[in-house]
């Protein structure tokens, strides 16, 4: 706006009644007003260098064209003020006298006043007839403000109606021929996001950002940038094709931009054709999520009075918003739970998918010869209760075919059904039997469905990984679907989970003892597993992690005893000998940790 410019300063009618609104709409009331005030000051310096006697033909064309668009974002921003304005009103009945004029109507003429009255005061000193006409604009500023407060009063005692906010505008060119336009190869997968007023859309899409790293876009902000690329003064108008390609082309723009990003979110799908189109054009990439819920939860949530939420879902209704259900991929349930949501969005956001696992018996796992018959006990009985157990797997040492009797638990997973909870526990009392004495055994035990919904510890997220990656599964039922765990998940739950195996290891090294001295050995372990696991560094086996981890730079080398020399001392009872070497590779290693991330 002009430099220096007054603000726009609403009558103390209107501020009152705009106070009683909701926080979220005040906030989008005083973003589209405080704008629309800028544009209006925009919009008059542009007229004024347009008419420019010493411009070009083609600077008077660049000019056009900016007070075109200017004019289109300034019929938005009434219409989007309207939006909220339009809650004011209390309940009507159609014989009640139509005003002319919607409030943001009145408001921008207040705005344009109140730049005229700023402008005729600069030209005091060299027009005569702006001074005289100088007391006449301030009258008509204090008549429109109290005009506006009453007309307030009256809309909100509902003895006055108000017109519809569309405005129906027409500006920029003539739409082109329609060109076909691919998804780029970078856009891998799109979830649009649609529903009405306070159901959910915006929660949504931040916690799929948050949590499966979406790059979250608003379709409005597409568009406008579209538009402003092309010359395009309102890209509304166009048709829903021509609006679809406009957004697919800045996907595009946005994918390459951003290679690394796997998934893109698009927000408030309003509009039903244009959504139809963009899904033409982009396939099974495109997956359109409505967001439903009751009324009275939608109300509740917003913390508005029932007429204002239905005024909004009035004005969302009238482009077509709740015809997208109809198209949608995935209808979701807003009323219930946020677990529920929750889970149902990371299915979504990150689908599972059908896994073919290794399958090996308990005695190609290098387990001796009475835990792997135990474990083949386990797993029949586990088998015999039929559909309701997914899988079931040995992990970490035995599957990497590190496990020392006598040193190593037996970690297993077990995946099954909420009501095969009873069966499952039974089995795992009588394996528990089977290895008392011989080995100590630690369950995880999952359903299906906190599997798909990514539910998982990070230990739970790196065993999925090597399951899917080779390590074999002691059972696994036909067409179980896993979640996809990649790389740079197992690099993101490691710096989630070093922090919490740190703390431990430090609890232990206060209680350090013989008796400890497997805790402290096993919790190095993994602390130096999960920093090269940082560093892009996956080793496996003890004495190969705790070789490569003293290669760190700074780190010194971490003078540890082979794990068969431990793991012997362990079983030997002769414990006092190893636990010195341990607790010195453990202060070295934490006081190298706690350097790094000194501030």
């Amino acid at each position: 706006m002009t430099p220096h410019a007054p603000p726009l300063v609403i009558p103390p009618g209107l501020a009152r009644a705009v106070a009683a609104l909701p926080d979220k709409d005040r906030r989008r009331l005083d973003e589209a007003v405080t704008r629309l005030h800028t544009v209006n000051g925009l919009l008059w310096d542009a007229e004024d260098d347009v008419r420019g006697a010493s411009l070009t033909s083609t600077q008077v064309a660049d000019g056009k064209r900016e007070i075109d668009q200017l004019n289109a974002e300034r019929n938005q921003l009434v219409e989007r003020a309207d939006e909220v304005l339009g809650t004011l009103a209390g309940p009507t009945r159609p014989d009640v006298p139509l005003h002319t004029e919607t409030l943001a109507s009145v408001i921008e003429r207040l705005s344009v006043l109140t730049l005229r009255i700023w402008h005729s005061e600069a030209a005091l000193a060299r027009d005569e007839l702006t001074r005289r006409r100088l007391p006449a604009l301030h009258r008509q500023r204090e008549e429109l403000c109290t005009a506006l407060d009453s007309l307030v009063r009256d809309v909100a005692a509902g003895k006055r109606r108000l017109p519809a906010p569309a405005r129906y505008k027409l500006y920029g060119r003539h739409e082109a021929a329609a060109v076909q336009i691919q998804p780029s190869t970078r856009v891998q997968r799109v979830l649009a996001f649609g529903g009405l007023s306070e159901c959910g859309k915006s929660t949504s899409a931040e916690f799929v950002r948050d949590t499966c790293g979406a790059q979250r876009l608003k379709i409005g902000f597409l568009l406008r940038q579209a538009a402003h690329r092309r010359g395009l003064a309102d890209p509304y108008r166009l048709s829903a094709r021509r609006q679809a390609e406009l957004l697919l082309d800045e996907l595009n723009r946005f994918a390459e931009g951003n290679p690394g990003t796997q998934l893109f979110t698009i927000e408030s799908v309003h509009d039903d054709a244009s959504i139809v189109e963009l899904k033409q054009l982009m396939g099974d990439k495109l997956q359109i999520v409505y967001l439903d819920a009751d009324f009275s939860v939608r109300v509740a949530r917003s913390g508005a009075a029932p007429q204002s939420v239905a005024a909004k879902d009035e004005v969302k209704m009238s482009r077509g918003a709740h015809q997208v259900a109809a198209l949608a991929d995935h209808v979701l349930d807003n009323s219930g739970s946020i677990a529920a949501l929750r889970s149902r969005l990371r299915r979504i956001a990150s689908p599972p998918a059908t896994a073919t696992l290794r399958v090996a018996t308990p005695y190609g796992l290098g387990l001796p010869a009475v835990v792997a018959s135990a474990t083949a006990d386990f797993i029949d009985t586990l088998r015999a209760h039929g559909a309701g157990v997914q899988l079931a797997a040995l992990t970490g040492s035995p599957g990497e075919g590190t496990w020392i009797s006598g040193w190593s638990d037996l970690d297993l997973l077990v995946v099954a059904d909420h009501q095969a909870t009873t069966h499952v526990h039974e089995a795992l009392a009588h394996y528990r039997s089977a290895l008392e004495g011989i080995t100590s055994l630690g369950p995880s035990l999952m359903t299906p469905g906190e599997l798909t919904a990514r539910h998982l510890t990070p230990r739970l997220a790196f065993a999925l990984y090597q399951l899917q990656h080779g390590h074999p599964a002691l059972y696994c039922a036909p067409g179980i679907e896993l979640p996809t765990i990649t790389p740079a998940e197992l690099d993101l739950a490691a710096v989630r989970e070093l922090p919490q195996v740190l703390l431990t290891m430090r609890r232990l090294r206060t209680d350090a003892a013989p008796d400890t001295v497997r805790q402290l050995y096993k919790h190095l372990v993994l602390a130096c597993r999960l920093l090269l696991r940082e560093h892009n560094q996956w080793e496996t086996g003890p004495d190969r992690i705790l070789i490569a981890a003293s290669r760190m730079p700074g780190l010194p080398a971490l003078q540890v005893p082979p794990l068969a020399e431990i793991s012997a001392a362990w079983r030997d009872g002769n414990r006092e000998h190893v636990l010195k070497p341990v607790t010195i590779a453990i202060d070295q290693f934490l006081d190298w940790y706690a350097a790094q991330v000194a501030a």
